[in-house]
């Protein structure tokens, strides 16, 4: 089993068991090999990295970087509340979120695709690993990609919208499993060039921890019937099932093939919303992890955010971001290869043996 360790004053202690190594180990006539470096190369502070999509951004977390809230066509929507500045992991000095909200895998690779005017997210890395030693790099992408899912959850929405129409799952559950297996390859080539950038940088694989994360279910069957409509989450119950029982758990196996071809390790969040969904609340909608149907009416008035006014609906709000946070942090403490967020006796996230396997 893999073990991962963060690299906070040891350096000291690596440098003599380096020494003594080359004392033991060097033959004569053969120059010692230098001392192994304790962690990642280069200049600067020690800091963990996010890339990918909405999830990590930060949308419906609200408070977004004006820089990313429609300034210059900008929709990323990177949010302080994101999950990666809800880390907590001893020697980290930076989080850094690089995520923004609708990319695809393309553009998280290398390449001239971009999402809302910004450059690939590798190529990004890239320019950061410069004056940034990247202890870790945290990627969640994929869902933007074959699968669609935010057009699934717009399907579902008009749905049960329009009189007469059958059930969204209907028509998806067909071809979803394809579209999960067209997904992978493109995950595993954003998450290759990710690899490929730190490695040219001088990175080795023990440098680094390198994570990919999958998706939560935001909206669940069991939610009140008179919050299913567009005071809360407008869905049919039959559709929400398909998606928490079968469309995210499936989303999730496909991440996890992923992980399992580029060496990444696997962080599920296919359960991580258990009981704290989007409207599970009721009349009390602080104790969701998930934005309910979000309508900023002031960006009705503005023909250049209008398009974005319901950008932020089910998405983890900032106590969602928080509590990846918290179990990332404890999935980056451990050792396991993979784990699933799931609440603990506390009412808290924690990670827990993982609920996805490839296939």
């Amino acid at each position: 089993m893999r073990r991962y360790r963060w690299w906070i004053g040891g350096g000291a202690l690596l440098l003599v068991m380096g020494l003594v190594a080359v004392f033991v180990f060097s033959g004569p006539g053969n120059p010692p090999a230098p001392p192994r470096r304790p962690g990642p190369p280069g200049t600067g502070p020690l800091t963990i990295v996010t890339v990918g999509d909405s999830t990590l951004s930060g949308e419906g977390a609200g408070d977004y970087t004006a820089d990313t809230n429609g300034t210059n066509g900008d929709w990323c929507h990177r949010s302080p509340n994101a999950a990666v500045f809800e880390t907590d992991v001893p020697g980290i000095a930076a989080k850094v979120n690089l995520a923004c909200s609708g990319a695809n895998a393309e553009q998280v690779a290398l390449g001239d695709v971009k999402q809302y005017g910004e450059p690939s997210q590798a190529g990004q890395l890239a320019a950061l690993v410069r004056n940034h030693r990247v202890a870790a790099v945290v990627i969640a992408v994929g869902a933007n990609d074959d699968p669609h899912f935010s057009e699934l959850v717009s399907d579902c929405f008009q749905s049960w919208f329009v009189s007469g129409n059958v059930p969204c799952n209907t028509a998806i559950k067909t071809t979803w499993q394809s579209r999960v297996d067209a997904m992978v390859p493109k995950v595993v080539a954003a998450v290759t060039d990710v690899k490929k950038v730190l490695a040219q940088a001088g990175y080795l694989p023990e440098d680094y921890q390198l994570v990919l994360q999958s998706y939560a279910s935001p909206i669940s069957p069991d939610i009140p019937a008179n919050l299913q409509n567009l005071n809360g989450c407008p869905f049919r119950t039959e559709d929400l099932r398909w998606m928490r029982d079968q469309g995210v758990p499936a989303l999730s196996a496909g991440m996890a093939r992923a992980a399992a071809q580029t060496g990444a390790r696997f962080l599920d969040l296919s359960r991580a919303g258990l009981g704290h969904e989007a409207c599970t609340g009721g009349a009390d909608p602080g104790k969701e992890w998930f934005s309910r149907l979000t309508l900023q009416l002031n960006d009705l008035a503005d023909a250049q955010r209008a398009s974005h006014a319901l950008q932020e609906s089910f998405h983890p709000n900032a106590n969602g971001q928080a509590e990846i946070g918290r179990c990332l942090t404890e999935f980056l403490a451990s050792a396991t290869v993979s784990a699933a967020c799931l609440s603990g006796s506390d009412g808290k996230l924690h990670p827990a043996a993982s609920l996805a396997a490839p296939r």
